[in-house]
């Protein structure tokens, strides 16, 4: 059954090696241990050609379209592929029409893979789920985006999700010494390579087992052939065929959000080292400088907030200086702010504080504002008994007198809950020698 996945018998060099590399069973496929150990329900229901519905989630180059061209060389069903970046709505109900003729006609049915799934808008999603919903097509989804975000729920609910890990260091290691080495591979080639080069391919490709296989073939393909007919490769001929490593990172999905989570545990676990990894690999990915910069500044109110009220300054100054000089030059200002507040004394008592305000006012009565607390700063306020008796705390002693501030509805709360930190000992100290103030009435 001719369709994406089959590969040819013969070295076509058009088709890019990781293509020609795609496995072709179960036991070529490397890592991924955690759905397809022998015990496992993916694994078993490969073998028994009982796919149900289901979605392969993870980064490039980890396994996604090898499981599904796994799946199209061992199933007995009508194998049909769509690219969610190409197809719209017709190109599905095509397939689901004939799907209903293959199981009415042949009682055969039907398995669709849509790869880049998380590329159909609602519409598209929406017109394949009666079809899944029905069983008339058996979906399997290929997305490096997290399901939970881009799938619509009633297409998840049917559907067991997958989750694909990056690739070891010695699965790719594995995966480069069988394309050297397979005739369908670059065996014809004659590469001579050693294991310090090979290992610093698969250090390179961080995971990506396309990644790995892209760089060995430019290089291969763009060295010419030596006296002894041998492609010689080095780390040297490999650093120009790659220029840059590869980084999984994607600035619009879970990367992103992964990364910046990464950042701020980081620097709200005091580990500047490790602040400055997450920082530095978030710039190199191309990451908006202006949304790390944004997250700093939440970060310095939120776990530090009293305990140091400088590292949110440090942190605007970080966002005002990315604004202003850009990039590269920005990478230090916003350098200096993931250190200091990496290295700052930790407090999450503001943001306690606001959250418990905020939790008391939704679930109790908020009462009105008392009368010597409302504005008396227009014509025929006083008449209406605005301000009245309001005390000025300047005129006392300190700066400070003691007065209703709560609505009379609403019993008196204390929200703010201080730490133990040096400066918020200081407000707290602060805030007691008031009460036990002495003054005139």
């Amino acid at each position: 059954m001719p369709n994406l996945f089959n590969n040819d018998k013969k070295n076509n060099r058009e088709e890019p090696l990781a293509y020609r590399m795609r496995p072709k069973s179960l036991d070529e496929i490397y890592g991924q241990e955690d759905i397809l150990n022998q015990d496992r329900i993916l694994k078993r229901a490969i073998k028994a050609d009982q796919i149900q519905s289901l979605i392969l989630y993870g980064p490039p180059g980890t396994g996604k379209t090898s499981i599904a061209s796994v799946i199209a060389e061992n199933t007995d069903s009508q194998f049909k592929v769509l690219n969610a970046v190409t197809s719209g709505v017709s190109d599905i109900r095509k397939i689901i029409k004939e799907a209903k003729e293959g199981r009415d006609l042949y009682d055969k049915s039907t398995i669709l893979f849509i790869d880049e799934i998380h590329r159909f808008n609602k519409a598209q999603q929406d017109a394949l789920l009666p079809a899944v919903e029905k069983g008339i097509i058996i979906m399997i989804g290929a997305t490096t985006e997290n399901p939970y975000f881009e799938i619509n729920s009633p297409l998840l609910s049917r559907s067991k999700i997958f989750e694909l890990k990056p690739l070891s260091k010695k699965n790719i290691l594995q995966i480069i010494k069988d394309a050297l080495n397979q005739k369908r591979g670059l065996k014809n080639y004659n590469v001579r390579i050693d294991e310090e080069t090979i290992n610093y391919i698969a250090e390179l490709a961080n995971g990506d087992a396309r990644a790995a296989l892209n760089t060995l073939e430019a290089a291969v393909l763009t060295t010419p052939v030596n006296k002894d007919a041998k492609i010689t490769l080095n780390k040297e001929i490999i650093r120009n065929s790659l220029q840059k490593k590869s980084l999984n990172y994607d600035k619009n999905g879970d990367n992103h959000y992964d990364n910046i989570s990464a950042l701020i545990k980081s620097m709200r676990g005091s580990d500047p080292d490790a602040a400055l990894f997450w920082l530095a690999k978030m710039i190199e990915a191309g990451e908006d400088p202006k949304f790390i910069a944004r997250r700093l500044i939440i970060h310095a109110a939120e776990d530090i907030g009293l305990a140091d009220p400088q590292a949110l300054l440090i942190a605007n100054a970080a966002f005002d200086a990315v604004h202003v000089v850009g990039m590269p030059e920005g990478r230090i200002p916003l350098a200096e702010a993931v250190i200091y507040i990496a290295s700052a004394p930790k407090s999450n008592s503001v943001i306690k504080a606001i959250d418990s305000a905020l939790e008391y006012v939704k679930n109790n009565k908020t009462g009105t504002v008392p009368a010597h607390l409302r504005s008396s700063n227009y014509s025929g306020a006083k008449k209406l008994g605005r301000g009245d008796s309001y005390k000025y705390p300047h005129n006392y002693a300190k700066h400070y007198v003691k007065q209703r501030y709560f609505p009379q509805e609403v019993e008196e709360k204390t929200f703010l809950q201080l730490a133990n930190s040096e400066h918020e000992q200081k407000i707290k100290k602060f805030l007691e020698n008031l009460k036990n103030t002495k003054y005139d009435d």
